[in-house]
């Protein structure tokens, strides 16, 4: 009996998932076609640039001192040693933090990309719902998520639709 009824759920449930309306979206395509989206990428490769400047000149700072040190180390004392050491390796791990701080995982890289293109994902976000809706689609997914897609037939991509949505031409 119980054999029974697992059947009938899995065919109930099989009949369903088969009737189930599915497209996808080029999230990057569509983010592509928004002008601002340029503007926010030139932005955050701005900020990066000037934040690896400043990277690369504590860096070499740090080396000029190491330089500095190996230059000096034999008329040194011991204790001037050990100075000069522990300002380099406190030096080398301020320019780490520097570093970690600005493109770390929840950086102020990260953090700024976020500020800045949230916006944008939002209207693409509203755009795909309206879409969806209007085409009565079950489940929309992004080509460029993580999520493992084995195959995806090209009539059922939205993307153009999305664009044109959001008043761009595709």
């Amino acid at each position: 009996m119980k054999k029974l009824v697992l059947i009938a759920l899995l065919a109930v449930f099989s009949v369903s998932a088969f009737a189930q309306k599915v497209a996808y979206v080029d999230s990057e395509s569509i983010l592509k076609r928004i002008p601002e989206y340029a503007s926010v990428q030139k932005q955050l490769d701005a900020l990066t640039r000037q934040w690896q400047k400043e990277v690369d000149t504590r860096l070499s700072e740090v080396e000029r001192l190491y330089k500095e040190y190996q230059e000096n180390q034999a008329s040194m004392s011991a204790s001037l040693r050990r100075k000069k050491e522990e300002e380099i390796v406190d030096r080398e791990k301020a320019v780490k933090d520097f570093q970690r701080q600005k493109f770390g995982f929840e950086g102020d890289l990260q953090k700024e990309r976020v500020k800045l293109i949230k916006p944008l994902q939002d209207r693409v976000s509203s755009a795909i719902n309206a879409v969806a809706e209007a085409g009565q689609i079950d489940m929309v997914v992004d080509k460029n998520s993580q999520a493992l897609i084995l195959y995806i037939n090209p009539r059922l991509d939205i993307t153009t639709k999305v664009i044109s949505k959001l008043g761009y031409r595709p």
